[in-house]
């Protein structure tokens, strides 16, 4: 009876332990990229037209009346010299991401961005848009009905703008017409790229990999690259090797640190991140300034003019009710929370309060001002 009460309240920390440890594992399909599965930026310029009204204006646009009057020549149209004077066409910006072994005739979602002065691309169609690459080929070609998350409405005294009328989407708007080779089924060696770069993820990462294999494939390069090399016993083929690989469970470490967003006032801190003992106050000197003046009327059936009189209020807080905190040694990022916000800080303020814990040595971690 006591083995097995003993048995199963061993199952259960076995069962709370791996819980725990699941939580902040993730698999290595999620943390890494593998060479040569990537995406590729796509770039092109091209025309939107049937706007109403709400496109370019030609005079203040040069470079959509060029690039209308070239359309249209090829089109068989001579337009030089004519007065093109409507705003139902505008320049536009595509962008497209083309996916990783994506083949001939698979589509894509494309953006599409207004490069002039239209106020809004609602009802535009882009017309043929070749859309390329780093190298400047031509790798996919995009037209079709732009689809905008935004509207703007105007009318003599006032003007209503909701979102981004001048940017939208069109999905699976562009073909693909040219592949980028990536020979991955014929390699045998491979690197594997954490996204974010550590000597110990790193490690695991090979280590993972060898016990799955039972053989020494894999090995961390640097904090960023593991290379793998392809055992005998996967016939020549990566790929099935991969399919494996990215199935693995792996427990990520974090550094400890803290960033810091001056701009917005927003801090993130890592959960390994502790302070040693330190104390920490916190006080400003606010003087506030209030006019509130008062009228003053004469008597009644009196020769007197009403004046306003001035009236001026001055406070002082000089936050004489906070006090000194103590911040015990290697508190954790809960209680280091808790701590500052009992003294009733605010971000602003504890940005300033951690740079100074830093500067004190007493910060066991790392700061990054964004």
């Amino acid at each position: 009876m006591h083995f097995r009460l003993f048995a199963l309240f061993f199952s259960v920390l076995v069962l709370v332990a791996f819980i725990g440890n699941a939580g902040a594992a993730s698999r290595i399909k999620d943390i890494a990229d593998f060479e040569g599965v990537r995406e590729n930026q796509l770039i092109g310029y091209g025309l939107a037209v049937g706007l109403a009204g709400t496109g370019d204006s030609l005079g203040s646009s040069p470079f959509t009346r060029q690039s209308l009057e070239a359309m249209l020549e090829r089109l068989g149209v001579n337009v030089r010299g004519a007065n093109l004077g409507n705003a139902n066409v505008a320049a536009v910006m595509v962008t497209a991401n083309l996916p990783p072994f994506a083949t001939q005739g698979t589509r894509i979602d494309v953006s599409v961005s207004a490069l002039g002065d239209a106020s809004s691309l609602q009802g535009g169609t882009l017309l043929v848009t070749p859309l390329m690459g780093a190298t400047g080929e031509v790798y996919a070609v995009a037209q079709g009905q732009v689809a905008i998350g935004g509207f703007s409405a105007e009318g003599e005294a006032a003007t209503v703008v909701r979102g981004v009328p001048t940017s939208g989407r069109i999905a699976n708007g562009a073909l693909v017409e040219s592949e980028v080779e990536f020979p991955l089924a014929g390699l045998s060696t491979l690197k594997i790229a954490l996204r974010n770069p550590d000597l110990t993820t790193s490690r695991r990462v090979a280590l993972a990999i060898n016990n799955l294999l039972g053989q020494p494939t894999a090995e961390p390069i640097d904090p960023a690259t593991v290379k793998l090399h392809l055992p005998q016993n996967y016939n020549g083929n990566i790929v099935d090797l991969l399919t494996d690989i990215e199935q693995l469970i792996v427990e990520p470490d974090m550094p400890a640190k803290v960033v810091i967003d001056e701009a917005s006032g927003i801090i993130v801190m890592g959960s390994n991140v502790r302070v040693s003992t330190v104390a920490v106050a916190q006080g400003n000197l606010t003087v506030s300034i209030t006019e509130n003046p008062i009228v003053s009327q004469p008597e009644p059936f009196s020769d007197g003019v009403t004046v306003e009189l001035p009236r001026t209020g001055i406070e002082v807080d000089d936050e004489s009710g906070n006090q000194l905190g103590l911040i015990s040694e290697s508190v954790t990022l809960q209680e280091l929370v808790d701590g500052l916000n009992a003294l009733g800080i605010g971000p602003r303020d504890l940005i300033s309060i951690l740079q100074a814990i830093k500067t004190a040595g007493a910060l066991q971690a790392e700061i990054e001002v964004m």
